[in-house]
């Protein structure tokens, strides 16, 4: 039992692992923390999507299933995307045996008793790219990556590779993931018995950035020209919204507002609503940094 690593000491922890990181827009402060508390924290909780390109999905969620669906997405070529960090809706219930054996870091019960604990209040989730139809591979770097990420969560909070389980031994709900846990526990307490790759120096949590305030929905003009549009523009290339041939460019044309409006559409906005012009909550949340 221990509380939650902070966002920032546990990027560090991954990193000294030797976990190749790429780092979403707000994934400190993206979580579900709102709808129950998160920790004491307990273990590590790994599945996989059952899908492919799955990262929007891993970020936003779904209507049904809001987002972030995990902290971390872990894909094919090794790489750990961090979406969330928090409370994220990645276990939901599962067996109180099973919760039981992970505390005391003991061999869990199989199969899983009745579910009756939150597991999205005691786990770290990560989803794996993978099919999970047993024809899907799980390259040699992802596997690394899994094991990398599991030993240094364990690492920073001193618990044993008892401490990392799948989604399919929480519950009798899920089969995920679709390789052996015990195989994989094996080589996590491996290189628990290893010295991590050495950490960076330690350096100052870093400032909290500040953006270009909304600037009103007027200035947003055919053929307006200034650096903040070029700034705008490679945020929502960023965000995955680009719709640009060329560019982005510094005067605000159609390309502009095509993008815009994918963007309106991540957050949810339908019709008229994502009409390609700025308002201030979509301003805010696309983050647009001083240009």
């Amino acid at each position: 039992m221990a509380a939650p690593l902070t966002a920032y000491a546990f990027a560090r922890a991954l990193r000294g692992e030797g976990v190749r990181l790429s780092e979403h827009t707000d994934w400190q402060t993206h979580n579900r923390n709102h709808k129950g508390p998160w920790g004491p924290v307990n273990g590590v909780m790994l599945h996989h999507t059952a899908g492919r390109d799955s990262l929007t999905l891993c970020r936003d969620g779904t209507a049904a299933l809001p987002g972030p669906l995990c902290i971390g997405l872990i894909a094919k070529d090794g790489t750990v995307h961090l979406v969330g960090y928090g409370r994220t809706n990645h276990a939901g219930a599962g067996s109180a045996a099973v919760f039981d054996a992970v505390r005391a870091e003991r061999t869990a019960p199989s199969p899983p008793g009745q579910d009756a604990v939150d597991g999205n209040t005691h786990f770290y989730g990560f989803e794996i790219e993978n099919l999970g139809n047993g024809s899907d591979p799980y390259p040699a770097a992802q596997l690394a990556a899994v094991e990398r990420l599991s030993a240094a969560i364990c690492r920073a909070h001193g618990w044993s590779a008892a401490s990392v389980i799948g989604h399919k031994e929480w519950t009798r709900r899920k089969i995920d993931p679709s390789f052996s846990m015990a195989g994989m526990r094996t080589r996590i307490e491996a290189r628990l018995g290893l010295r991590p790759v050495p950490a960076p120096e330690p350096e100052p949590e870093p400032e909290p950035q500040s953006y270009e305030p909304f600037p009103g929905a007027a200035y947003f003009t055919p053929g307006r020209r200034s650096a903040l549009i070029t700034a705008v523009g490679k945020r929502l290339v960023a965000e995955g919204c680009g719709r640009y041939r060329v560019g982005p460019g510094p005067v605000w044309g159609e390309a502009d507002v095509l993008s815009y409006a994918a963007w309106q559409r991540r957050l949810g906005y339908v019709g008229a609503a994502a009409d390609g012009i700025p308002g201030r909550v979509s301003w805010d949340k696309l983050r647009v940094p001083h240009a």
